[in-house]
């Protein structure tokens, strides 16, 4: 006969909290027992994990070949329309739900952690925005996305350094070489000697053309032995 197991401390904790502060799929808004996932059982399915942190060479790192030298890049899914991660970036952006940020970088660092790639990384920097633009949405998205993973990884964001010095129009509906074009020279390196010869990673959302990473990529290094690595919640399949 199985044995009657009565529940932890920690789990009666949870289950009160969870009563408080439903955990919801970020995909549908279905409840969700388990405290460590962002999607549901369904929405999972339709989501395609990328693995590729387990692997130094792969399709993200392959768009940066003679543009960036990278020592890892990794995104966590492949992003397809009407999907529920486009549905969840959608909601980060462009509706005020920050927390939706935190929690995605909170699920992709631990997945970066059992990574040897990203072990030795030292600081986390955000694809900032423009000052008007963080204005006028509230919050950096990028910067939601490094926090969670900051919280996952235990390496720190280091706010101020990497900065947007001009205001550029959205990428979103832009062909190829206009996203190049609209981020050339738009971004600054702040107090470069609190990251020389630090191992960054660069965080931002989506990876479309990659014009956005590489052009933060360029000034970071800049900087007298800057080495860099790349993360996105999600790649664009071409």
């Amino acid at each position: 006969m199985t044995p009657f197991l009565l529940p932890t401390w920690k789990d009666l904790c949870y289950g009160f909290l969870h009563l408080l502060y439903p955990n919801l799929c970020i995909g549908c808004d279905a409840d969700i027992q388990s405290q460590h996932n962002c999607f549901c059982i369904s929405c999972q399915r339709k989501l395609h994990l990328t693995n590729m942190h387990h692997q130094r060479e792969n399709e993200f790192t392959e768009r940066f070949w003679g543009r960036v030298p990278l020592e890892a890049g990794a995104a966590m899914y492949y992003f397809n329309r009407k999907s529920p991660i486009q549905k969840a970036l959608h909601q980060l952006k462009y509706h005020n739900q920050a927390d939706i940020g935190v929690r995605l970088g909170q699920q992709f660092g631990l997945m970066l952690k059992q990574s040897p790639l990203f072990q030795v990384v030292e600081g986390i920097l955000p694809v900032p925005l423009h000052p008007k633009k963080e204005q006028l949405r509230g919050y950096n998205q990028s910067a939601m996305l490094a926090t969670g993973l900051s919280d996952a990884l235990q390496i720190p964001v280091m706010s101020g350094i990497l900065v947007r010095r001009q205001f550029s129009e959205s990428q979103t509906r832009k062909k190829r070489m206009d996203r190049f074009d609209n981020v050339n020279d738009v971004f600054e390196v702040q107090h470069p000697e609190r990251i020389q010869s630090r191992h960054l990673l660069i965080v931002d959302d989506v990876l479309t053309t990659g014009a956005t990473l590489e052009a933060c990529g360029q000034v970071l290094l800049q900087v007298p032995a800057v080495r860099l690595s790349m993360a996105t919640i999600a790649i664009a399949v071409h």
